[in-house]
């Protein structure tokens, strides 16, 4: 099925008309993240039309709308509110993970900064659906300026009505706790989530159970992300057929594609997912200046990079997938010809070994031994036998680590191997970076300097 990014870009429509701005629609209006603003845009006009539904009904609305998760794994949202048991007399929580810490991922923060109305009525929507009287926000503690906005927030909202006894007339009461985190990336693991928010250190649990058996305080939880469940009001405002005309058959809708590096115009696109990247770019300036598209990450820097022969990848879950890569966060990091794809491979595996719980051995010890062999090559002191010690080390991580985190660590390696490993090679050869004359031997060859400034790109 053609996307409907590709069947209008084929009708010859202006790029700027592939956008669909629903979340970020009225983000440079002034004062946009208050109350009054979000009620001129039709703000809980979708809690309305929900709370006039059975919650079963609902759940079974926002399953036929296709909503999958914006978090990264893209798991139907509707299913996840499925599966958490009812009648069991145990309470039900909401927790809402805005704990955003993927490099290059920014699309969350300015959400809940320009509007963060969206996500309170999207969270009432959804406890009503599970029959939850206690929601959560779980926010990266750093973002202090998000906080105080969200704080104010929920208390306007409490003020109105949309949130505290009886919501509406509804017959519906809900509390809803914010809670900052304190700067951890494995904390964005729904289960490491769960444990800081109750208290201990942030560490992935054991599964099953599964948090909608036994989530926070042991109890039935549904843990979704601050995209998922902001789009939520405008599907049950609009209508699920109209959210299912945008994007494509397995991954219907909008999303927020955050577009940065070396780009002339960085920042936030929102658009029906199918979109690529040949077209965010044509409508955002391209790349700076003087320069081409060397590799790009989909969906931040644990996804798999792809390169130029890529633009005209789909940018949906099944597209993307079938590319080699994972779309995720939609995290749009464009790299241009004079970046080193050895350093850049290397801060961002110095990261995961610095975030790395340390409760499983395979994240522990490997993300460790990466880094002491990527700081050798980046350094010109590898050897050729430390391109097979690094893809073997990666294999012993990749599927085999307690959480995600250690997938996401080796997926760079995997990639930047794939695409690159003769610059891997010149690293070695030329006893130093190729991209620094003053740390180099290859700089000695002109045609080798021309081709790693890009001259004749």
């Amino acid at each position: 099925m053609m996307t409907l990014a590709a069947e209008i870009d084929h009708n010859g429509t202006s790029p700027e008309k592939l956008l669909a701005p629903v979340l970020s629609t009225f983000w440079d209006q002034p004062e946009s993240w208050t109350l009054e603003t979000y009620r001129r845009h039709e703000g809980y006009e979708g809690l309305r039309k929900a709370l006039a539904m059975d919650p079963d009904d609902l759940i079974a609305y926002v399953k036929d709308s296709g909503l999958r998760g914006r978090g990264g794994a893209g798991f139907p949202t509707g299913m996840k509110w499925q599966f958490i048991p009812q009648g069991d007399g145990k309470p039900h929580y909401l927790v809402v993970n805005a704990d955003e810490s993927e490099p290059g991922t920014c699309k969350d923060i300015p959400l809940l900064f320009a509007n963060p109305h969206s996500l309170i009525e999207g969270i009432v929507i959804a406890c009503y659906a599970i029959r939850s009287s206690h929601a959560f926000i779980y926010l990266r503690g750093e973002v202090v300026p998000v906080l105080r906005r969200l704080h104010e927030a929920v208390r306007e909202a409490y003020e109105a009505g949309y949130l505290g006894t009886n919501i509406l007339g509804s017959g519906l009461d809900l509390e809803l706790t914010v809670h900052a985190g304190a700067g951890a990336y494995i904390c964005g693991e729904e289960t490491a989530l769960l444990d800081s928010l109750e208290g201990r250190r942030g560490q992935p649990r054991l599964r099953p159970p599964f948090p909608a058996v036994a989530g926070l305080y042991a109890c039935p939880t549904v843990v979704n992300n601050v995209e998922s469940i902001a789009s939520v009001p405008a599907i049950l405002n609009k209508g699920k057929d109209w959210f299912k005309s945008m994007g494509s058959e397995k991954s219907p809708g909008f999303t927020l594609y955050s577009l940065s590096g070396h780009v002339a115009s960085p920042g936030q696109y929102e658009a029906p997912l199918g979109i690529t990247l040949r077209q965010l770019l044509d409508m955002s300036g391209g790349m700076r200046p003087g320069h081409r598209l060397k590799f790009w990450t989909p969906g931040g820097s644990s996804t798999p990079m792809l390169t130029d022969e890529h633009l005209d990848v789909p940018l949906d879950y099944e597209g993307v997938g079938a590319a080699g890569s994972m779309l995720g966060t939609k995290a749009l990091q464009c790299f241009d010809e004079t970046t080193c794809v050895v350093r850049a491979v290397t801060r961002w595996t110095e990261f995961y070994a610095h975030e790395s719980c340390g409760k499983c051995t395979p994240c522990r010890e490997g993300t460790y031994w990466l880094v002491q062999l990527m700081r050798d090559l980046e350094a010109g002191k590898g050897q050729m036998s430390d391109l097979d010690k690094l893809n073997d080390i990666a294999d012993n991580i990749n599927g085999k680590s307690f959480c995600a985190l250690g997938d996401g660590a080796a997926a760079p390696i995997f990639s930047s191997l794939k695409y690159f490993g003769e610059e891997y090679e010149q690293h070695i050869t030329g006893k130093g970076c190729p991209f620094d004359p003053a740390k180099s031997t290859a700089w000695a060859d002109d045609k080798t300097a021309h081709a790693h400034r890009g001259v004749n790109a």
